[in-house]
């Protein structure tokens, strides 16, 4: 189908590796560091609000966030991605990519700021105002998904095409592993200046008035990399795809692209016409849409959205696990500070172990195996370990078998990352029209954070003990992290089956995995007729 495309689109899918492919990544890459860090980083300084906002006189263990506090806490940022990936994911297709682009950051680096600022000193006040600047930070970071993946497969050649869009996503385990790296520093530092004794010996001693800046701290940091990356952002030129098949301006497409590739580029403005004239009548709501590409959106959304119930519950219970294994010590016998570096020593060491690696093997991978096979087998393997984990369990939890445990829990984490969590960011980029394809990766992101509500929300109740008397504070007695872990398998299993839905889109051009080149050909053929 290379014939009926546009010259500018056959020379972005042939080009050779260049400069300018390493800056998008770095560019749209930051830009995932960022919303990584922000939305990991507030399960790491949870505990530490409980013991600062909700301390109770006489309890015998440190203060926690009431069950709707933190479901609000760990859950708005989503409802804000959720948004965000749809609206600025219909923006992108209306107005353009870059455009749209430097909105996202602004508004991730202003609410990162605010989110630590949290105006107050009641715990009405404080919780509040941080869920308020979250779901706004959440709103932009969702606005990152759909234009970050959009913007790189259109830039990208079709040879290496998923490598570079999983290489942008593959940021994001950067920003786990550097939130509990930040958060390490900053708790260290922290406990080291000021001493203090465990709750058990001094309930209220152990948690200093400066522990009130840690968390304050963790979460502004988030601005930073965000502002970093701005004014590169704001220098990219627009897409080639977005121009020309969507704003129909074949000279601007040419010129921006000969600057880019550094080649000269003839404009076809008249092709440009023919190709718009009749192929892109129908719209998203359309039988015509649904025909095309209703079972790859489908395909697309509900494996995105079962993989996240998956990853972000095991994300957020993460540090509830290692409470039971032993890898946190019991709150009582820690201080404010230290357990906020315990909790992140914890993350960090599964960030870099499982998670890193794992984005990066499918960086390495998806090219050469396919998106399909990497995340039919992503789905294959999380189940297989977490029912390895859950069925089990009671021989895990036994103090000999603490680091089998964690060893088999961080294979499920490797495994969603050379898996799921990669490819369904990436193929959403790939197999939908251009005009429409910002909007359908929004869509197919936003299913995936609905599912990382259920997980956020559901699994804070599921995974509490089925004993009344052993839970957390506030909460009711729930399923038990056994049986938490069992339902994770059974939705990794689903999203195994769902992905038959979702077409291969390893080596082939953008437009003849939408059909664009096709419908061409179609035009062609009736008009020599």
């Amino acid at each position: 189908m290379a014939g009926n495309q546009l010259i500018v689109l056959n020379a972005l899918d042939v080009a050779k590796t260049q400069l300018y492919h390493f800056t998008a990544i770095v560019i749209a890459g930051m830009g995932f560091f960022t919303d990584a860090y922000d939305l990991f980083c507030i399960s790491l300084v949870t505990k530490l609000l409980g013991r600062i906002y909700y301390h109770v006189d006489g309890a015998p263990k440190p203060g926690s966030l009431p069950p709707n506090v933190s479901a609000a806490v760990n859950g708005v940022a989503f409802c804000g991605t959720l948004a965000g990936q749809l609206f600025f994911g219909w923006l992108g297709d209306k107005m353009g990519r870059k455009r749209v682009y430097g909105l996202t950051l602004i508004l991730m680096v202003v609410c990162s700021i605010a989110s630590g600022l949290s105006f107050g000193d009641s715990p009405k006040a404080v919780m509040a105002t941080l869920c308020f600047f979250r779901f706004w930070l959440g709103f932009g970071i969702g606005g990152d998904y759909p234009l970050s993946a959009t913007i790189m497969s259109e830039y990208a050649n079709k040879k290496t095409r998923g490598a570079f869009i999983a290489a942008v996503f593959a940021m994001q385990g950067f920003g786990i592993l550097g939130g509990g790296i930040v958060a390490l520093i900053v708790a260290s530092a922290f406990d080291h200046k000021y001493k203090s004794p465990t709750y058990e010996v001094d309930p209220i001693g152990s948690t200093v008035h400066q522990a009130d800046y840690v968390w304050r701290i963790i979460l502004m940091f988030g601005a930073l990399p965000a502002a970093v990356t701005y004014y590169w952002r704001m220098k990219m030129p627009e897409t080639a795809r977005y121009t020309a098949l969507v704003a129909k301006n074949a000279k601007q497409a040419a010129a921006d692209m000969s600057k880019v590739l550094q080649v000269d580029i003839e404009a076809e403005q008249e092709k440009v016409d023919r190709l718009i004239r009749n192929k892109n009548s129908y719209g998203l709501f359309s039988k015509e849409f649904a025909r095309r590409h209703g079972l790859p959106l489908l395909g697309t959304a509900s494996t995105w959205f079962l993989l996240d119930i998956a990853f972000y519950s095991q994300n957020l219970f993460q540090k509830d696990i290692f409470t039971a294994i032993g890898w946190i010590p019991p709150a009582k016998t820690m201080n404010a500070i230290h357990e906020v570096y315990k909790i992140a020593r914890a993350q960090t060491l599964i960030a870099l172990c499982s998670t890193v690696p794992g984005y990066w093997f499918t960086v390495a991978f998806i090219d050469i195996l396919g998106r399909f096979f990497i995340q039919v087998m992503g789905f294959a393997f999380m189940t297989i370990f977490m029912f390895a984990l859950a069925i089990p369990y009671h021989h895990w939890t036994q103090k000999e078998n603490h680091i089998s445990f964690v060893v088999l829990y961080s294979f499920a984490f490797f495994f969603a990352n050379f898996g799921p969590n990669a490819t369904t960011f990436v193929v959403p980029a790939e197999i939908f029209p251009a005009r429409l394809r910002s909007t359908c990766h929004g869509i197919s992101a936003a299913a995936g954070k609905a599912g990382a509500i259920v997980g956020a929300f559901g699994f804070l109740y599921a995974a509490q003990n089925k004993d009344p008397t052993k839970t957390d504070a506030g909460y009711p007695a729930g399923i038990g992290i056994k049986n938490s872990l069992i339902m994770l398998g059974v939705i990794n299993f689903a999203g195994m089956l769902l992905t038959f839905l979702v077409p291969e889109s390893k080596g082939k051009s953008l437009e003849d995995l939408t059909g664009e080149n096709e419908e061409e050909t179609a035009e062609t053929e009736l008009q020599n007729a």
